[in-house]
């Protein structure tokens, strides 16, 4: 049997990691090796039980291992385990479709798959350039997004993007993106954001394609919220514009808010919808693109009007079992009716520690909840990613048994919506303790 010492020896001579400063990840590090996972826990191979309190980067909706998702992937896996959806289809995709769409809302007609919450975006980018080209209108080829937005990797999701330390070296790579003034700040701001808002969008909507936006919750900047309010607002202005309305719904869908999706909260139907994370419950890579007769509808003619777009696992049949077995697990368990009372418990725990001089801003929306280490006499409690408190409270939370990678100096909270209050509760006496123990 392979050792704890030497996979992690391995790790460091072989592996390259995401968003990871490598030198001292190989020199410092002792990662986490993962050796089953159940529910809210993980298993390290050395004994050690940790609450993953981050939703393995926030794919988890239900947990790990839910056996009617294992069961899903067993049973499509004997049938067969992947085809092309060019000029072929499954029953496994058609059934997910069919479940899907009227779940976002009654506008919505066509499905596109692909493999990650970037791809997923990467449509969407393509989807609205191109329909404007073939409405005769090729000037309208602009994006439009939020400050501090994240919306991917991919160039075009990264173009859409303004991450800053994520994508400063691509440079010249990058396709040059309208921004709007972030609304998640204290106070009411997302009034002052939204009155620049319009008066950007009245004065540039002939050359705009689409808004895209992280609907209530901006993820990557902080965990940044704003209320239902702004969306409904920009989305009222959007058909006003005649813009396409893009709704990067990747972290933010599927109940993480209390809702299917968070739009549903501003009862509005962005013309295009993406999905990705918990679409398959965080089993398999596997996202899509979600939009409405209006869009697909200028795709149709001749073979100029195809969208020349796809991906080698698009619409893969593992992935779209699971996926639709995600969504008869909602419905069967009748998990997003459910939430208040753990959205309570995630209240409570925020609450608890509020108190603490470190702690800025908690803030919580549905089951996702945060807040923002700064030193009680710096005078700034915004977010910054090459802040090493959240490293320091990370390292005595996960001596207590729970897994908190932080975002810079921002602690966040992203749980499954089957967890149950009580797991809640016990998180939170850790995150008590943690805070206590890193900074008094």
């Amino acid at each position: 049997m392979t050792t704890r010492e030497e996979i992690v020896a391995l790790d460091k001579a072989l592996v390259w990691h995401p968003y990871t400063p490598m030198r001292k990840y190989i020199d410092e590090v002792d990662p986490v090796v993962v050796e089953r996972a159940e529910g809210i826990y993980l298993h390290d191979k050395n004994g050690a039980r940790l609450i993953d309190g981050n939703g393995s980067w926030w794919v988890s909706v239900l947990g790990h291992g839910h056996p009617r998702l294992v069961a899903a992937l067993t049973r499509q896996a004997a049938a067969f385990a992947h085809t092309s959806l060019a000029g072929a289809t499954h029953e496994p995709a058609v059934r997910l479709a069919e479940a899907l769409l009227p779940r976002c809302g009654p506008s919505y007609t066509r499905v596109f798959y692909s493999d990650d919450g970037s791809t997923a975006v990467e449509v969407a980018v393509r989807m609205a350039v191109q329909y404007w080209r073939l409405r005769g209108r090729p000037r309208r080829n602009r994006l439009v997004s939020l400050s501090g937005a994240f919306h991917g990797e991919t160039l075009g999701a990264a173009s859409v993007s303004d991450a800053g330390v994520f994508h400063d070296a691509l440079g010249p790579l990058l396709f040059d993106c309208i921004r709007l003034p972030a609304p998640a700040l204290a106070g009411r701001w997302y009034d002052r954001a939204f009155a620049q808002t319009e008066e950007i969008l009245r004065q540039r909507a002939d050359e705009v394609a689409a808004v895209i936006v992280e609907p209530l919750v901006q993820g990557a900047a902080g965990m940044l919220m704003h209320p239902p309010e702004y969306l409904a607002r920009l989305g009222a202005l959007c058909r006003e514009l005649d813009v396409l309305l893009v709704a990067d719904e990747v972290f933010v869908g599927y109940g993480r808010t209390g809702s299917f999706l968070a739009s549903h909260q501003a009862a509005i139907e962005p013309d295009i919808v993406c999905l990705a994370k918990g679409f398959s419950g965080g089993m398999l890579p596997m996202a899509a693109t979600v939009t409405t007769d209006r869009v697909f509808s200028e795709f149709l003619g001749g073979p100029e009007r195809t969208l020349w777009y796809g991906h080698s696992f698009t619409g893969n049949p593992l992935g779209a079992a699971v996926a639709l077995e995600v969504l008869k697990v909602l419905d069967d368990e009748r998990l997003i009716e459910g939430l208040p009372p753990k959205c309570e418990a995630l209240r409570r725990g925020l609450d608890r520690v509020s108190g603490h001089p470190w702690v800025h801003d908690a803030r919580r929306t549905g089951l996702i909840g945060a807040f923002t280490l700064a030193h009680p006499e710096s005078g700034s409690a915004n977010a910054n990613y090459l802040d090493d408190a959240g490293w320091r409270f990370h390292a005595e939370a996960r001596k207590r048994g729970a897994l908190l990678r932080p975002l810079g100096n921002v602690i966040y909270f992203v749980l499954p919506l089957n967890v149950a209050a009580p797991q809640i509760d016990e998180l939170f006496a850790i995150v008590q303790e943690s805070l206590e123990a890193a900074f008094g």
